[in-house]
């Protein structure tokens, strides 16, 4: 049983030894909570290959298989990078809650440890709510700043509204089944009360990740709260809802793909939409890169949608390659926004101030857009394969065309960063750890893109593990 949970209870622990040395150093320990919370979490990564899988607890509750473990990996490698690069804002904006910060960091990631692997209803739901009740303080954080407040109330509403609709909807799928446990659901025979469920379900799992018409809090909550915040909120806790997704609609009501399909057709093709179309009058670039987050979570639906090994392994390639892209543009977006704006206008000139900056800055938008040879490009070209070959052409055919409205407001960052001249000529000063995280994720996106085989083999192996299993 240790062994099959050691991942949430070893960063359990670690959260425990930050409060304990918090309570301990006090508010001369800040930054060392942070360097522990990183370190730990590199710990538990590398911990994590020594694990086997092929082992349940609690009759089934919960597994540790291919499938849970590359989830987990991707989670704490994403959180670690989040954690290193906060480190500067944190001591910088809240030094005296520095130690709060990283424990509610702590504390969300082992709700999503917990939601990789659960497959029963109950730990379901309580997974989910361990994973987003941190979430909601940290997205306030910033208290006297009237965007922030507002960001992190829409995200606590929306957060509450999903929970409730989840529990409603699960409360319906136990009904028509008699069982909460995934295995058995899908043995149980369709009903109205059971497809009634599903669709409830399914709706309050789309506040989480996003998905239209559940994204509202969304482009606010982005632009409000701390950047390196919105950094991990933009990418791990997707993980961990498609995860939990996954494991419900795939494992628990596979059977019923042909009810749930359409419903989730219309979401993939009004998220995607949604997301490309709101994003082109975007001055902001936290906005911008909130409503391209939609539009990627469209992506995502149409993978998990598809219903196959194949397409079940590119969405686990595209979310790992969505950490390194889309968490460096906001580690970037960190930087050029301590000048006292997010807008675009405040990335004039940047390739002349910094190049490096605006080269990496450049990688993440290119990877973003899907553009030849960076690791985005492998995600979508991957992904639109595996629907094509699953005859859902219509939703390619979509995809491929808004592929190309993202390329333009992309680009239209791209542009100020080297056509435009600097309204500011002094030289952009980038932190250590900020820097370290930066170059991190510049090597992730290269790596990947240059040698995507390692990487969706993986990927691949692990849906393997839910597709067989």
């Amino acid at each position: 049983m240790l062994e099959t949970l050691a991942l949430p209870i070893l960063t359990a622990l670690l959260w425990l030894v930050v409060f304990v040395f918090d309570l301990v150093a006090g508010a001369k320990g800040g930054r060392t909570t942070g360097w522990l919370s990183f370190i730990g979490l590199l710990g538990i990564f590398g911990a994590s290959w020594a694990l086997e899988t092929g082992r349940e607890v609690a009759g089934g509750a919960f597994v540790l298989d291919d499938f849970t473990l590359y989830m987990q990996r991707t989670m704490l490698a994403a959180t670690a990078l989040g954690v290193l690069a906060s480190l500067d804002h944190v001591g910088r904006v809240i030094p005296r809650r520095q130690a709060e910060y990283f424990q509610l960091l702590l504390f969300s990631l082992i709700g999503m440890l917990f939601l990789a692997g659960a497959r029963e209803l109950i730990l379901l739901i309580v997974a989910f709510e361990l994973m987003g009740l941190p979430l909601y303080v940290m997205a306030a954080m910033h208290k006297t700043e009237k965007p922030g407040i507002e960001g992190a109330l829409k995200l606590y509403l929306t957060g509450a509204v999903s929970a409730a609709v989840t529990l409603y909807g699960m409360s319906f799928i136990f009904g028509a089944t008699g069982t909460t446990m995934l295995s058995e659901i899908a043995q149980a025979p369709s009903s109205p009360f059971l497809v009634l469920g599903l669709l409830l379900t399914l709706a309050g799992m789309g506040f989480k990740v996003g998905a239209v018409p559940f994204h509202m809090w969304v482009p606010d909550t982005y632009q409000g709260a701390p950047t390196p915040f919105v950094a991990f909120l933009s990418v791990v806790p997707k993980v961990a809802g498609f995860a939990a997704l996954a494991r419900l609609f795939i494992e628990g009501l596979g059977p019923l793909r042909d009810t749930w399909w359409p419903v989730l057709f219309a979401v993939c093709a009004a998220t995607m939409l949604v997301g490309n179309l709101f994003a082109l009058n975007q001055a902001n670039v936290k906005r911008l890169l909130g409503y391209s987050g939609i539009a990627h979570v469209g992506l995502l639906l149409l993978a998990l949608g598809i219903g196959t090994e194949r397409g079940l392994g590119v969405m686990l390639f595209y979310l790992a390659t969505y950490v390194f892209t889309n968490m460096g543009a906001f580690f970037v977006a960190e930087v050029v926004g301590r000048s006292g704006s997010d807008d675009i206008d405040a990335y004039r000139g940047l390739a002349r101030r910094s190049p490096w900056l605006g080269l990496a800055m450049l990688l993440f938008l290119l990877s973003l857009g899907g553009i030849p040879f960076v690791a985005g490009f492998w995600a979508k070209i991957l992904l639109f394969w595996a629907a094509w070959e699953a005859g859902v052409r219509w939703l390619v055919f979509l995809g491929a065309i808004l592929a190309v409205v993202g390329l333009y407001y992309y680009l239209r960052i791209a542009r100020s960063i080297y056509m435009e001249e600097p309204g500011d000529r002094g030289r952009v000063e980038v932190p250590f750890t900020t820097a370290a995280a930066i170059v991190i994720a510049m090597v992730g996106v290269v790596v990947i893109g240059v040698r995507p085989s390692v990487l969706l083999e993986s990927a691949i192996a692990a849906a393997r593990a839910m597709i067989g299993g």
